[in-house]
């Protein structure tokens, strides 16, 4: 049954007319978020970036790539995934970006291409200018962290959709890398050494067994947390590490052309290390990699001891503080190492690569061979942690 004063508000708004607006999307919200967020876009604009922000489609002079041989261009695209729940309930947003752009231009420069550009895609269920920006300022921050101009971005307001606080972003990016000078399996061969680099945290992978595992211990995100040295909402907070200019740095510097020599990367995303890490292997060999070689950090042991999380659940989820992975000959394992520190990224030598013999046992939890329909080589995991 209709009450009388519902009746008259639905004769009221036939009378007035809908509109866009009272539909739930606010047109003039989105032109203010752009303005607030137009200065850090253009921070990360180079020489080559063709235009200013607004425009349709980003331009971007590629006329340097009349210099290379034969140009390979690479693309990736990517999410968040949940950890987007963690920056709405503590309503902190301007470092989802770096997880992002992480996630986009970090898969790239695992073929040693360098991001030259990247867009962004945010979908709300309301339009909060400010929200918005700190949003965009965080990916323009990150940009500026890779070397990468952020061109170009878009934002939806999908009332009915999605929430009034709610929101995900998505991002895609594009590179380049000379022919003669893309790594990846092809050159990878037994002898190599695997170096490991630090993670920041948790990064953005596998926050959906994570939010499980503190829900069910009824842990808040305001808890402060003695192992972690902050509050609990802070620590699943952390930025993901951006590698991006490291890794291009590393590659630079140890060519493939030369005896001392990057062959490949490892990005540690969703399904851990060792499936990560034979993505980029060769059939026919296999990485040992050696667990006591770092400790776990504290949010990883935190979330096992929460959840009685099983190990090999733990590391096919979670990167457990490894969040890149280089692949080098023996010549430049020790130069490499020492070249990664310097630059203030904590990496070490953890494992070797080797042919994969009968001898090997290929069973188990810690034996992975082949993974995201790559079909190529294995790794194993030995020893316990530090």
């Amino acid at each position: 049954m209709t009450s009388a004063s519902s009746t008259a508000d639905m004769n009221a708004a036939q009378k007035a007319g809908i509109t866009y607006a009272s539909a739930g999307v606010d047109v003039e919200a989105g032109d203010r978020a752009v303005e607030l967020m137009k200065d850090a876009v253009k921070a990360t604009h180079n020489a080559s970036v063709i235009g200013g922000v607004g425009g349709f489609a980003g331009l971007y002079d590629v006329s340097k790539l009349l210099t290379y041989k034969k140009p390979l261009l690479a693309t990736s695209t990517d999410g968040v995934g949940t950890k987007v729940a963690i920056a709405q309930a503590m309503d902190i947003h301007d470092t989802i970006g770096f997880d992002l752009v992480g996630m986009v231009v970090d898969d790239i420069v695992v073929v040693g291409a360098e991001p030259l550009y990247m867009t962004d895609y945010i979908a709300c269920g309301k339009v909060v200018p400010e929200r918005i920006a700190d949003i965009v300022r965080g990916i323009a921050a990150a940009c500026s962290v890779a070397g990468t101009a952020l061109v170009g971005g878009e934002t939806a307001e999908h009332p009915g959709l999605l929430g009034e606080h709610e929101y995900d972003v998505a991002g895609a990016a594009t590179g380049v890398v000379e022919a003669d000078a893309l790594l990846g399996p092809d050159r990878v061969r037994a002898g190599d050494v695997v170096i490991g680099m630090a993670s920041s945290g948790l990064h953005s992978n596998g926050y959906s067994l994570v939010r499980r595992v503190i829900n069910h211990a009824g842990w808040a995100l305001d808890r402060q947390v003695s192992e972690l040295g902050r509050t609990l909402g802070e620590e699943l907070l952390e930025p993901t590490r951006v590698y991006a200019a490291d890794c291009l740095d590393l590659a630079r510097t140890f060519p493939v052309t030369a005896g001392a020599a990057v062959h490949g990367f490892s990005h540690v995303t969703g399904g851990g290390l060792a499936a990560n890490l034979a993505r980029v292997l060769p059939q026919g060999l296999i990485a040992t990699v050696d667990r006591a070689t770092w400790e776990l950090p504290a949010i990883f042991k935190l979330v096992s001891e929460l959840g009685n999380v099983p190990l090999a659940d733990l590391e096919r989820t979670l990167n457990l503080g490894v969040g890149m992975v280089a692949i080098v000959s023996p010549e430049a394992a020790d130069a490499a190492v020492n070249r990664l520190n310097d630059r203030g990224l904590p990496s070490w030598i953890m494992g070797t690569v080797e042919e994969n013999s009968d001898a090997i046992v290929k069973t188990g939890p810690d034996y992975v061979q082949g993974a995201k329909g790559v079909d190529g080589g294995a790794v194993r995991l030995v020893n316990a942690y530090a």
